[in-house]
């Protein structure tokens, strides 16, 4: 926990488009009550919520509400995630967003995945202009499958670097 906070306390991210924004500012914290499997906390979320943002026993970045969920297999990950969707929401054309079971429709052929979000439940894939983050976090950690959702920013570069009028 001391080395998470030398390394990422104070840090204030950009909201997260799901997750009611994630975490307002990360910094660690002992939970309170037993945890078998050693969990802290990342940082306070923005809003009231029926998880908490933690950090696994492997540095994974996850949901917490009775059960484990790792979102991605780093902090670096969550990081790079939210910073890929405020560029993305920001430089995309269009934005389009499925929930439930059609994004489990979704085809990703021709689609790469984006390795530096190092997703586990939530993953980003990159197209010839387009990007998708899948957020799976929220429907796991609730057994809640229709609240996955799916944001497909379109209108982008080939690396999604960029608006294309830029």
């Amino acid at each position: 926990m001391a080395a998470y906070e030398g390394v990422w306390g104070g840090l204030a991210l950009p909201p997260s488009p799901h997750y009611d924004g994630g975490p307002r500012t990360l910094s660690g914290d002992v939970p309170e009550g037993p945890d078998p499997d050693w969990h802290f906390e990342a940082g306070l979320q923005r809003t009231a919520l029926p998880y908490s943002f933690m950090i696994g026993p492997n540095g994974e970045f996850g949901l917490h509400a009775g059960n484990w969920v790792p979102l991605h297999s780093t902090v670096e990950g969550w990081v790079e995630a939210v910073a890929l969707a405020d560029h993305a929401r920001r430089c995309a054309r269009t934005t389009k967003t499925v929930t439930g079971d059609a994004v489990d429709d979704l085809g990703l052929e021709g689609f790469d995945p984006v390795p530096e979000v190092a997703g586990l439940a939530d993953t980003w894939w990159r197209g010839t202009d387009s990007l998708i983050a899948i957020y799976r976090g929220e429907a796991e950690v609730m057994n809640a499958p229709q609240c996955q959702t799916a944001t497909i920013y379109s209108g982008l570069d080939q690396w999604g670097l960029r608006g294309l009028d830029s």
